[in-house]
C-alpha cells in the first residue's frame, strides 16, 4: 500500500478523529488506487460519526455539508462522510452499500490496517469487476452502476464477473431509460479520460447498454465500412476516438460519433456500399445528445465537428478551397486545430490506408496558415463593409435582403480576398442590379 501517497491534511483529520475516539478510514477509490500502487487523485474519509458531530469537531476548519440523499462534510475540501449505518458494524456495513468490491475497501493508514470484507483486493489482482453482494439489488439501488461497471472495466483493464455481466444484460433494456440523461452524460465524459475508451464502448455494446444510451452509435456495429476502409464503421469510430486527446473530452466523444450518420446514408452503387453525405445525417445523433442533456453549446460543437470532418484538405487543395474551409469552420465556430486533430485521427483509423506523415501534416498546416495570414474575411461579419453601409447605399431597411447582399459579397471575397476593401465593396453594392 502506498501510504506515503496520503496527503498530510488527510492524516491530520484522521488523527483528530482518533483523538476524539472516532473510528475513521480512508475509503473508496483511494484505497483501490493504493492497492494498485497508484497515487490516488482524491482521498475520502469515512467516519463512525453523525454529520452534526463532524461539523462540531471541525468547527475551526472550513466545513461545508453537501449532498441530499447522503450528506457528507467537506473539511477543507476533503470529503469526510458519516457512517450510513450507525447501528451496525463499522465500517463493514457501510462498505456493503457500495457498488463494486474493488471500491468496497477501507484502510487505516495510522495502524496500516486494510478492511476488505468482499475480497476487493483479490478481484483487483484478478482484474474482475464484481458487484458488492447481490448484483440485481445493487443495480436497482442505482441503475447508473451498470454504466460505471463498464467504465471501471475499461479503467482497470478488467472484465465484468459472470454474475455482474448477466445482471447488467438482464436490466439494461428496462432500466437504462430511467437513468437521468445528465448522469449518463457525466459517465460518458468521465470515460473520455480513459487510456482507451473504446474498451468502455465495447462493454456498453456487449451488455446491451449502448442501444439505450447512444443508439446512433450502436447501429454502426457490424456495418461494413465500404471499399475504402479495412474495418467496420463501429470499429472505425472507436479507433478515431482513441486517437484523439483525452484532455479534450468533447472532441474525443465527437470522434467516437463522427460517422454515426453512415447508418442512414448507406446505399449501393455499382454493387458497392456507399455513404454519400453521411456527415449531414445528424438527426439521430442530435436526438441522442438532447436525451443525454448535453448543453446547446456542447451539442453544437460535436455536431459541427461531424458536419465538417469530410471537408477536403489535401496536398493539391487550392487556396480558394482552403478559404472556403476556413469560412465553414468560422460559421460553425470551430478552430482549425480541432478540425485538423479530427482529420489526423480519421486518417489514422482507416486500416486500408496509410496515416498522415509528419510532413503531410506540416504541409497542410502551412497551406492554411498562409491563407489565415492574408487577414481575409472568413465570415460575413469580417467584411470591410457593414450591414448599415449596405442599407444606406441601397436605401433599404433591416431585412433578409441585406443579408442576401452581404452573403453575395462574402462569396466574392472568398474567391478573391483583394476585394475585401471598403471602397471596392461599396462600389460593388452600388453596381448591383
Amino acid at each position: 500500500m502506498m501510504t506515503s501517497s496520503i496527503p498530510e491534511p488527510v492524516l491530520d483529520l484522521l488523527h483528530r478523529l482518533r483523538d476524539k475516539g472516532i473510528a475513521a478510514f480512508v475509503v473508496g477509490g483511494a484505497v483501490r488506487d493504493m492497492c494498485l500502487d497508484r497515487c490516488p487523485e482524491d482521498v475520502d474519509i469515512l467516519a463512525d460519526a453523525a454529520v452534526d458531530t463532524l461539523k462540531s469537531l471541525f468547527a475551526d476548519q472550513h466545513v461545508r455539508v453537501v449532498g441530499n440523499m447522503f450528506p457528507v462534510c467537506l473539511v477543507n475540501d476533503i470529503e469526510v462522510a458519516p457512517c450510513r449505518t450507525p447501528s451496525g458494524r463499522f465500517p463493514e456495513d457501510d462498505l456493503a452499500m457500495r457498488d463494486f468490491t474493488v471500491n468496497a475497501m477501507a484502510y487505516d493508514p495510522l495502524d496500516h490496517r486494510l478492511i476488505d470484507p468482499f475480497n476487493g483486493r483479490s478481484d483487483l489482482e484478478n482484474r474482475i469487476i464484481r458487484f458488492t453482494g447481490d448484483p440485481a439489488a445493487r443495480i436497482m439501488e442505482d441503475p447508473v452502476r451498470m454504466i460505471r461497471g463498464c467504465r471501471f472495466s475499461a479503467l482497470l483493464s478488467a472484465r465484468l464477473s459472470e454474475s455482474a455481466g448477466k445482471a447488467v444484460q438482464a436490466h439494461a433494456r428496462s432500466l437504462v431509460g430511467k437513468i437521468p440523461g445528465e448522469r449518463i452524460r457525466n459517465e460518458l465524459i468521465k470515460a473520455m479520460a480513459l487510456p482507451a475508451p473504446s474498451v468502455f464502448f465495447h462493454c456498453l455494446h456487449d451488455t446491451g447498454l449502448l442501444a439505450g444510451i447512444l443508439p446512433s452509435l450502436d447501429w454502426c456495429y457490424g456495418l461494413d465500412g465500404g471499399p475504402f476502409h479495412g474495418e467496420t464503421v463501429f470499429e472505425h469510430c472507436l479507433l478515431v476516438g482513441d486517437a484523439l486527446p483525452a484532455r479534450q473530452p468533447l472532441l474525443r466523444l465527437a470522434g467516437y460519433l463522427h460517422d454515426a450518420g453512415k447508418v442512414d446514408a448507406q446505399g449501393i452503387k455499382d454493387n458497392r456500399i456507399t455513404f454519400h453525405g453521411h456527415e449531414t445525417r445528424v438527426d439521430a445523433l442530435a436526438a441522442d445528445l438532447d436525451r443525454l442533456r448535453f448543453s446547446v453549446q456542447e451539442k453544437d460543437y460535436i455536431l459541427a465537428l461531424v458536419l465538417c470532418h469530410m471537408r477536403p484538405l489535401a496536398e493539391k487543395t487550392r487556396p480558394k478551397s482552403i478559404r472556403r474551409l476556413l469560412a465553414m469552420l468560422a460559421q460553425h465556430r470551430l478552430s482549425f486545430e480541432d478540425f485538423m486533430r479530427m482529420r489526423i485521427a480519421d486518417k489514422k483509423a482507416n486500416l486500408a490506408k496509410s496515416p498522415y506523415t509528419l510532413a503531410d501534416i506540416r504541409l497542410r498546416v502551412e497551406k492554411v496558415r498562409r491563407e489565415m495570414a492574408r487577414q481575409t474575411a472568413f465570415h460575413p461579419d469580417d467584411l470591410a463593409i457593414s450591414g448599415k453601409d449596405i442599407m444606406a447605399l441601397r436605401h433599404l431597411g433591416p431585412g433578409p435582403e441585406v443579408g442576401r447582399i452581404k452573403q453575395h459579397l462574402f462569396e466574392k471575397v472568398l474567391d478573391d480576398p483583394d476585394l475585401n476593401d471598403r471602397e471596392t465593396l461599396r462600389q460593388m453594392v452600388q453596381d448591383m442590379d
